[in-house]
Parts: structure tokens; sequence; C-alpha cells
């Protein structure tokens, strides 16, 4: 079987930041751009909580559809299996820096979110009680002032 692309990379070189992970040309035209948003060095620091990563992908999902300017072109946003970031699905052939001020809009949002939490019933969600949004601030937060805030080349490109 033939390894897929993301195993490709080396987990002990990747450092935290925004990834361009692949680009799907789709059917009639276009591309899908998926964005591999690494908060945290694999392998070399705690994973994010699921809690805490639930709490965000809910925080995000509904941003960013919502967002003015790219909600119409969200595909998906979702958590990492292994809980070190999360995965942006966006229409459109993008590069990493093309989404740094949506990302630091998006982590802002997040970090200082004060609100119940969308989509967070029984009704909404399938697992709604795995939630942490004092959690989902601080690591927000985190990611924001130590990685967004001032992103360097390195964090804009696989190792």
């Amino acid at each position: 079987m033939e390894k897929i692309a993301s195993f490709t990379i080396d987990h002990t070189k990747l450092l935290r930041g925004i990834y361009v992970s692949r680009k799907d040309k789709i059917e009639g035209g276009g591309t899908i751009t998926t964005f591999d948003i690494r908060m945290k060095l694999p392998n070399r620091e705690p994973a994010v909580s699921q809690s805490a990563l639930h709490t965000i992908e809910h925080l995000a999902a509904t941003f960013l559809r919502n967002h003015p300017e790219w909600g119409s072109k969200v595909v998906y946003w979702g958590p990492m299996g292994c809980c070190t970031g999360n995965y942006l699905l966006l229409q459109g052939d993008l590069e990493s820096s093309d989404i740094v001020p949506l990302m630091r809009e998006l982590f802002t949002f997040i970090a200082n979110f004060d609100d119940d939490i969308p989509g967070a019933s029984a009704q909404e969600c399938g697992n709604y009680m795995l939630n942490n949004l004092p959690m989902a601030k601080w690591e927000a937060r985190k990611f924001l002032v130590e990685i967004l805030n001032n992103i360097q080349p390195q964090n804009l490109v696989y190792p």
C-alpha cells in the first residue's frame, strides 16, 4: 500500500505553524487546499486535550463558516487524530501566507470567546459534554501569541 503524503513529513522536525498539506483539483475546475494548522510540536510537547480540541472545533467551524470573506470558501475544519492541530480545507489554490490574517482573526476570536459554546447540547453534538472552554481559550492564546503574531518562514513551509 502506498504511503499517504502526510505520513512522509518528518514530524521530528515539524514546527508549529500553518502548512499547505495538499492541493486537490476538483472536477469541473478549481482546487481544494488542505491546511495543516499545527498548534503543538509533534512528539515534543503535550498534545491539545480532546476536550479543548473539541471546543476549538466548534468555535472555529462556526466562526469560519460565518466569516464574511472566507465563509463561502470553507469546506471543512476539524481536529487531527494526534491532537496536535487541525485541518482546514478551503476552496482555492492557496498558500500558507494567504490565510495568516484569517488564522490570527480566528485564534483571537477563540482566545477571547466568553459565551455558550455553539452546538454544545445533546441535540446538536454527539459528545457535547466533551468540551473545555477555558483550556480552548488558553491553547488558542498560546498559539496566537507564540506563533501567529510573529510567524516566520519556517512556520509556513514543511521541513
